[in-house]
């Protein structure tokens, strides 16, 4: 039980991972997504992060996944030539809608914010209040998860992460390698966005770990 419980809203998951990581350690963890949590959980909204931010009272605001397609680099091809069935306004049109609910995450009234994003192009840059490249680049193998996920960190009062379990990486070309990016190649289909947006375990106890109360009062 932590010394320092907090009311934690985590935005845009639906695993439960984070969520999880804070309540284990006494916080009044919440989640919230379009989508029912995978858990089951009766601590999670189904709704806009931003109508959960709106109600007021959170001492902390994790944004793990949010849209994103349209802000990274990644994607920024398709602001040039749209991909079949779309049309160049309809990207441009992503782009800002994206950037719109990042800002409004960034911007929430609540004192310590982290919002997960890729680094992004110069387009979605120009569109973000204040803070247009991330903190700190973290990777799951940096807290004792033997994967392959650059995740960008934006932060706002609060510290950003320090490695708990660092591992040593295989060697590129060896069966393992392609093993720690088995994210970056996960097959097209439905379940591919799900699976590339989960929070690894070791990054999600990290969090929980160092964003309580004592790491807001340092922060501040």
């Amino acid at each position: 039980m932590t010394n320092h419980p907090l009311r934690v809203l985590i935005g845009c998951e639906t695993s439960g991972v984070v969520r999880r990581a804070f309540a284990a350690r006494g916080h009044d963890a919440w989640s919230c997504d379009l989508l029912p949590a995978e858990d089951g959980s009766n601590r999670h909204y189904v709704e806009d992060v931003r109508d959960c931010i709106a109600r007021g009272g959170w001492d902390l605001l994790a944004v793990m996944h949010p849209p994103c397609t349209r802000l990274c680099n990644s994607g920024v091809r398709w602001l040039t030539t749209p991909p079949p069935g779309r049309t160049l306004d309809e990207m441009w049109d992503d782009l800002r809608a994206g950037a719109d609910l990042f800002n409004a995450c960034w911007t929430a009234d609540i004192p310590r914010v982290a919002v997960e994003n890729p680094v992004m192009h110069k387009h979605a840059r120009a569109l973000i209040d204040g803070q247009p490249r991330p903190t700190q680049v973290v990777q799951p193998w940096w807290f004792g998860d033997p994967a392959f996920k650059g995740t960008g960190l934006y932060l706002r009062g609060l510290p950003p992460l320090t490695p708990t379990a660092r591992l040593t990486p295989p060697t590129k070309g060896t069966d393992d390698h392609k093993q720690w990016s088995a994210i970056h190649r996960a097959p097209p289909g439905p379940d591919r966005g799900r699976i590339r947006s989960r929070t690894f375990p070791g990054i999600a106890d990290a969090m929980a770990d160092q964003w309580d109360g004592s790491a807001m009062e340092e922060a501040a």
